[in-house]
């Protein structure tokens, strides 16, 4: 069994958009390095100056080395049929098969990684970088940040640990079967074998404990397996897998209160990685205004993230046919209302026309009060009773006056004197509207779990 050391050096973070500019290779028969091969690369493309000032490869440097085209048979052939080793492997693995590929080159290879071969046969170190890493374990490492003298440090590395491995792991790992080999290089691995298989959140925290990541699951373990899976090039999967150094998460009862709860934390946390719920927060709403004559108006508008209303949706259409629906109900007089966000609308035009006087103010404005009272009185407020996590309880999600008000696991055989009891018993969470649908529709999906306070 051989194997193929590498170590590159890049212009950027991901195989799509950047491209080497320096590359590595010591074949390793398990005992003794027996081949080499190094050289600059033309990138084709500018080197940044923050990667000048860390490899000290600059534009003249490469501007007369091969095209990685020029080298690329005899990259593939020192690779074809050997392991792939590397610190951080999936880093090195992923340019070097995306510029192969681009060569017309298929390959795939079984891989190691140092940063992981090191965690599980040397563990205890607080940094697993190959800088302190070898600091630590007293490896010399020459030209730091040069494919050639960190490419010898791993070589060095990987003997060392070939020989500290008396329990057989390194053979365990070149298993193509071995799930270790897809997680993240930073992340050990025992945070995900104890994770739950089932419904729940989970957090990824990066190396100073802040979470990056929220997602929910029906089976916690198996969608966290999901992330690190594949061979995706995307630049902000590879940066998102790098930046995870820890996991943790809570179980849940059911899904819905794994998706209210991943729900209510980004929104609380607002993690960088967390995109596609940050898009469902409604767009517009009602307001309700006094002008300088003292007329409370009811406006159509755009919400922003400092105002309030006592009425939200996602499509401006559905806020005209709202205020159109409560102007015929209670009778008022739609000059004072706004009936859309553009500056005049042609409603609002025709309207103008109209000489016919106001109404009184006072006249006027008891109206609108009597319509948002009973809008106000008019959204329900309910509980979800459900299974719990264990048969001992039973989950509630509540509802006050149609928002999200919270949520939470009470005992299974408990007696409430009232409803309302229950409420005190809930955790509290800020709630928004896409979190109000999502228990306002499964309430009318799954009515006999519905309790309705009265």
């Amino acid at each position: 069994m051989e194997y193929a050391i590498v170590d590159i050096e890049t212009t950027g973070g991901n195989a799509r958009g950047s491209r080497m500019t320096e590359i590595a290779i010591r074949i390793h028969n398990g005992t003794d390095v027996i081949d080499s091969f190094e050289t600059l690369i033309n990138p084709e493309k500018e080197i940044p100056l923050a990667i000048f000032a860390l490899t000290g490869i600059d534009n003249k440097m490469v501007q007369n080395a091969p095209l990685f085209g020029d080298i690329a048979k005899q990259v593939f052939e020192m690779l074809d049929g050997r392991i792939f080793v590397a610190h951080n492997v999936n880093f090195d693995y992923s340019f070097v098969r995306h510029q192969l590929s681009e060569c017309g080159f298929k390959w795939t290879a079984k891989k190691l990684c140092t940063v992981r071969m090191a965690r599980k046969i040397k563990p205890g170190h607080r940094s697993y970088s190959l800088g302190k890493l070898c600091d630590q374990l007293d490896i010399p490492i020459a030209n730091r940040h040069r494919a050639g003298g960190d490419c010898d440090a791993t070589a060095i590395l990987f003997s060392r640990l070939i020989e500290w491995d008396e329990e057989g792991i390194i053979p365990d790992m070149v298993k193509k079967t071995s799930k270790d080999q897809r997680l993240p290089p930073n992340l050990p691995e025992q945070q995900f074998e104890v994770l739950p298989e089932r419904p729940g959140v989970y957090y990824f925290h990066d190396q100073k404990g802040k979470v990056i990541y929220v997602g929910k699951a029906l089976n916690i373990k198996k969608r966290v397996g999901q992330h690190f899976s594949g061979h995706n090039i995307n630049p902000q999967r590879q940066n998102f897998l790098r930046e995870i150094y820890s996991i943790s998460s809570v179980i849940c009862a059911t899904e819905l209160m794994a998706l209210l709860l991943e729900c209510a934390e980004i929104k609380k946390l607002w993690p960088a990685h967390n995109r596609a719920l940050k898009k469902f927060d409604p767009k517009f709403g009602l307001f309700v205004y006094e002008d300088l004559a003292g007329y409370k108006r009811i406006s159509v508008g755009k919400l922003s993230k400092y105002q309030t209303c006592f009425a939200v949706v996602n499509r401006e259409n559905d806020a005209v046919k709202m205020l159109t629906g409560i102007v015929d109900k209670y009778q008022i007089d739609p000059r004072l209302c706004r009936f859309s966000t553009a500056k005049i609308s042609r409603q609002e035009m025709l309207m103008n026309v109209d000489t016919k006087a106001l109404p009184p103010v006072d006249e006027h404005n008891s109206l609108v009060e009597d319509a948002l009272h009973d809008l106000d009185n008019s959204r329900p407020t309910f509980a979800i009773l459900d299974k719990g996590r264990e048969r001992t309880e039973k989950s509630c999600i509540w509802i006050e006056k149609g928002n999200f008000y919270g949520m939470g696991y009470i005992d299974q055989d408990c007696q409430y004197q009232e409803l309302s009891d229950i409420r005190e018993s809930l955790n509290r969470y800020v709630g928004n509207y896409y979190m109000n649908q999502l228990v306002i529709n499964y309430a009318q999906k799954y009515p006999n779990k519905v309790l309705q306070h009265v």
